[in-house]
């Protein structure tokens, strides 16, 4: 029942996005690991990692799109479920290291030895099973989302208060991780990861294979968005955009939809975050800050807000911009170039790039299935009847 639900809700664009992901995602690894070195063909480990990056961004702005896009809800604090996801990984990495660290100690990580740590905190209990990380990698996003969810949407807080407070959220976040006695490395956060899952995190065939899992990871959350979206749940959801307060008179329990789409929303930016870890290294408070939930939603914005595949589309070509921009003489402005692309997006390309696109191609679409039947339709004889008659 479920793989119809999931692809009932495909077409042909949604299909050919699935089809480039999967080929990307199987051909890369393949080329990183099979091709010699200097080959023309061959993907560096390093690119091999900085793609695994745009993946996990392309996975929290389709997490981004699924509220803004189809229900109305902008967050501005979407990092902070993603850092939050990164953190539970990251704690589970960091447990994997044991007595291979700088000061040996086989149950504390080095900043706690360095701290003076008497014991290990007892949240940090099960985080050396990886089960137990994956389980709070989905689970403490999405307690943190219901909760907040919960009290903004009874008391029905909405548009610009709401994105307010929800960078409020991320900014006292990213205070409390900053304080060395919080228990997970202050500024300077986790790093020096060795392992996952028994497999060491800097060897080439872990990189290809993380960067493998991430693409896959991006189909399973683009499959689920598009059955929210598609489904009876979306026509709501997009009613809740247009017309809350309409949609609240003919009885729906608007709160309770918001609700349920803002929590599904931060697990999948957990999940981001989680796979986004071991790709880059390191977790630290910076990713809590309210600039980086501020940049995702440009990303949703220059891709076309509301079009699931725009968002990725945008995750990735402002993060490689941004790639290509700041590693030269540009890197100073990099802040005032978004800036100015977010501004020219809204008033040249106000749906972002697909949503263009999509309204430019759907008459033309249309004028030419049209053209086709009358054409059909003449060659069979058929012809409008002449109204002087």
């Amino acid at each position: 029942m479920m793989p119809h639900v999931l692809t009932r809700s495909l077409d042909r664009s949604a299909t050919v996005f699935l089809i480039v992901v999967a080929a990307v995602g199987v051909l890369i690894p393949l080329s990183n690991l099979l091709l010699p070195a200097g080959s023309l063909l061959q993907v560096p480990t390093y690119l091999v990692a900085l793609f695994g990056k745009y993946t996990c961004y392309a996975i929290l702005a389709l997490a981004i799109d699924l509220i803004w896009g189809y229900c109305g809800i902008l967050s501005l604090g979407h990092g902070a479920f993603f850092a939050l996801g990164g953190y539970a990984m990251g704690m589970y990495l960091m447990r994997q290291i044991g007595s291979r660290g700088v000061y040996g100690n086989p149950v504390l990580p080095d900043f706690m030895v360095f701290l003076n740590y008497p014991k290990l905190p007892w949240y940090w209990n099960g985080f050396d099973m990886f089960w137990f990380a994956a389980l709070m990698v989905v689970l403490v996003p999405g307690l943190l989302a219901f909760c907040f969810g919960w009290l903004a949407f009874r008391s029905r807080v909405t548009g610009v208060y709401l994105s307010i407070i929800t960078q409020a959220m991320t900014y006292a976040l990213l205070l409390g991780f900053f304080r060395n006695d919080f228990g997970f490395g202050g500024n300077n956060g986790l790093t020096d990861f060795k392992d996952i899952l028994g497999f060491n995190v800097q060897a080439d065939g872990t990189r290809a294979a993380l960067f493998a899992l991430s693409c896959v990871a991006l189909i399973i959350g683009f499959l689920i968005c598009r059955a929210v979206v598609t489904s009876k749940l979306g026509k709501v959801l997009i009613a809740i955009r247009d017309a809350e307060s309409r949609t609240r008179f003919l009885g729906y329990r608007v709160e309770s939809y918001k609700l349920f789409v803002f929590t599904l929303s931060a697990c999948m930016a957990g999940v981001a975050g989680a796979l986004y870890v071991p790709q880059v290294g390191i977790i630290n408070p910076s990713e809590f800050a309210p600039g980086n939930s501020i940049e995702a939603v440009i990303w949703v914005a220059v891709g076309g807000r509301g079009t699931l595949i725009g968002a990725a589309l945008g995750a990735v070509v402002v993060n490689y911009a941004k790639t290509y921009f700041t590693s030269g003489p540009l890197a100073p402005y990099w802040l005032f170039m978004l800036g100015a692309l977010f501004i020219l997006v809204t008033l040249l390309l106000p749906r972002g790039i697909v949503g263009t696109f999509n309204s430019w191609w759907d008459p033309w679409k249309a004028q030419r299935i049209t053209a086709s039947a009358a054409s059909a339709a003449r060659e069979d004889g058929v012809s409008e009847p002449d109204m002087a008659e």
